[in-house]
């Protein structure tokens, strides 16, 4: 416990030195000399090897070339689907969004980050060592030894991107046009190398001397678990996951928070990356997907602001209609009142749009001003409270904002499977006050159905059996249903696998509980656990309703809450194994950590990268058959 504190300690001191030597080197001071000394004199005292100790001035002393040991090489690209699905064929693969951004390379060697370089021409980059100290989300220190150097994206989300546009114009700087071109920019710049601080990190590759992977998937893993972050990822075995995964790409390329581009997809099996190799061009185990975009400008005709389920207040622009990729476009999300106020949009300003595959087309830049006056909302269009702005956003705070309410029961409806019900039936209910809140879809009567305009005895029947199915639910479905702050699918899923699998577990789970799971950092466990408390209420009016929870597994088991990793050959096939292990409240893992409670391997003499990790940190190496006696 006392080691959890110092480290939350040195982080806040960290973050409090990175802040007031920005604002020092922009003759900003806030403290004095004196309180700046105390405060790293603190944090030399707690982590003397603490990198940010080490930040140097607001001027870049390097513009030094360095070589790549390994080259950075381009990606074969791709725009069609089914060449696609031909290059993976039935290798298996892993696809990972593809960031829109800076490639870059960490070189560490005995934990400690020694160097940072561009991609350059791909065989040697330029050292950017002093602006990646200021990236937070570049870890200065990881917990693997020897060299290895780290592979990724430098972005600017879009958050960061208006926070940097307000803080470059208080400098008399000329403001980013977009977030397509700001990261190359800071990258460049020799001078106000803090404001790197306003840029991100995401690593899609780990390269050591020594091979102790086996798949994609586990190097992937492994740099989780090294606290770097990533793109979204998934394993595509079949057609179907590779239809799936670009979906969501789309979707993220219109809602996201980042830029991604496209795909880029890799054969899971690295021996195959061996024996293929590369080309001078490019590898032949990776290829990118990517879509087409087509841009055009459009004239803003309005803003509407529609209200979310969490009372941020969403922007969209409506636009004379114009043919996009074969679409007729009329209207364009701009995602939040931030970019309505730094663009300073208005009516009949010449605004340039982009749309690429399916997507909803995006903002992109103002390339003509109009002189109309900018108009923000004051008050809430849909409960008329005042509205407040937080930082990027405006926010209703009313929990009783009609919208706010509707949108949560609506993403309640959704997720839990209810597919009679749209967002235009949902109203009729609220209209006619038979729904005020989730629970309420359960109490609905056969008698108030038939009250509707338009429901007659068999729509009745069918709108009620279809509310009572989902009664009876998955715990993982039911938890990812309630809107839980950080609690998408994959994260509940986690929790409920980890051995909280039933819901009198999961009302009495705990920061500290959910900081024992893998992917769990402070603030993830604090932001769920407190969005759990405060859905508790709700939780106990659905259990009176009549819901229903499958158990995810068995909670008697030698099994359960137990962590497996697997490696060699089986008696079946893998998924066999791997669905009896989760019926017995069990996890399973692609890679060997200190938390594995075992590895399953049928032969003990093997020389796998895994059996050695499990051997070194402890982990009990057990058969199939030793497994069955579990």
């Amino acid at each position: 416990m006392e080691k959890k504190l110092s480290q939350e300690r040195i982080n806040e001191l960290e973050d409090l030195i990175i802040y007031h030597k920005a604002l020092y080197y922009q003759g900003r001071p806030e403290i004095s000399d004196h309180e700046y000394d105390r405060i790293e004199q603190e944090l030399e005292s707690i982590n003397k090897e603490s990198s940010v100790l080490k930040l140097v001035g607001s001027a870049s002393d390097s513009k030094r070339k360095v070589k790549h040991s390994k080259k950075m090489l381009s990606l074969l690209k791709t725009y069609d689907l089914n060449e696609l699905k031909k290059w993976v064929g039935n290798k298996g693969a892993v696809g990972i969004f593809k960031v829109d951004g800076v490639s870059c390379s960490l070189l560490y060697k005995d934990q400690q980050l020694i160097m940072a370089k561009t991609r350059g021409d791909g065989s040697e980059g330029e050292d950017i060592t002093s602006k990646a100290l200021w990236v937070k989300s570049i870890p200065k220190k990881i917990e693997i030894n020897g060299e290895v150097e780290i592979r990724g994206e430098i972005y600017c989300t879009e958050n960061n991107f208006l926070y940097l546009s307000n803080e470059m114009i208080k400098l008399e700087m000329e403001p980013p046009s977009s977030q397509r071109n700001i990261v190359a920019g800071l990258i460049s710049r020799k001078e106000n190398i803090e404001l790197s601080r306003y840029l991100n990190f995401m690593a899609f590759d780990l390269i050591t001397e020594e091979k102790i992977f086996d798949l994609e998937c586990e190097k992937l893993l492994s740099l989780e678990k090294l606290k770097f972050c990533l793109p979204k990822y998934m394993k595509l075995k079949t057609n179907k996951d590779i239809e799936y995964f670009i979906k969501e790409a789309e979707t993220f390329m219109s809602e996201g928070s980042y830029q991604i581009d496209g795909l880029v997809i890799s054969y899971n099996d690295l021996s195959l990356h061996s024996s293929l190799g590369e080309t001078a061009h490019h590898p032949r185990y990776k290829i990118a997907f990517k879509f087409k975009g087509e841009s055009k400008v459009a004239r803003l005709t309005s803003i509407e602001w529609s209200v979310s389920r969490n009372g941020n207040l969403t922007p969209v622009a409506h636009i004379g209609p114009i043919e996009l990729s074969g679409a007729v476009i009329s209207r364009v999300t701009l995602h939040n009142y931030g970019i309505v106020k730094r663009f300073n949009l208005k009516k009949d300003d010449q605004i340039e749009i982009i749309r690429s595959g399916e997507v909803i087309p995006k903002f992109l830049s103002v390339t003509k001003s109009s002189d109309n006056d900018l108009i923000l909302p004051e008050e809430c269009p849909s409960c008329n409270q005042k509205v407040k702005i937080k930082e990027i956003r405006l926010v209703c705070e009313n929990l009783d904002c009609p919208s706010r309410i509707k949108e949560s029961i609506l993403n309640f409806i959704k997720k839990i499977g209810i597919d009679d019900i749209s967002s235009k039936r949902l109203d009729e209910f609220i209209k006619a006050g038979l729904v005020k809140c989730i629970a309420d879809i359960y109490r609905i009567t056969h008698t108030e159905l038939l009250t509707l305009n338009k429901v007659k005895e068999k729509l009745a029947l069918k709108l009620l059996s279809s509310i009572n199915e989902t009664k009876t639910t998955n715990l993982i479905t039911f938890l990812s249903a309630l809107g839980i702050t950080g609690g998408a699918y994959n994260t509940c899923e986690k929790v409920v696998m980890s051995g909280h699998n039933t819901i009198e577990k999961i009302l009495k789970l705990t920061k500290e509980d959910l900081l024992k799971i893998d992917g769990f950092a402070e603030k993830l466990s604090e932001d769920f656990t407190s969005s759990l408390n405060d859905k508790e209420n709700i939780i106990n009016e659905l259990i009176n309703v009549g819901f229903i929870f499958e158990t995810a597994g068995k909670t008697d088991s030698k099994l359960s809450g137990k962590t497996l990793c697997i490696t060699g050959t089986l008696s079946q096939k893998r998924p066999v194994i791997e669905a009896k292990i989760r019926q017995e409240g069990g996890s399973v893992v692609s890679s060997v950590t200190k938390k594995t409670s075992y590895l399953l391997c049928n032969d003990p003499t093997s020389n796998s990268s895994k059996v050695k990790k499990a051997i070194e940190l402890g982990i009990p190496v057990i058969s199939e058959s030793e497994l069955l006696d579990l």
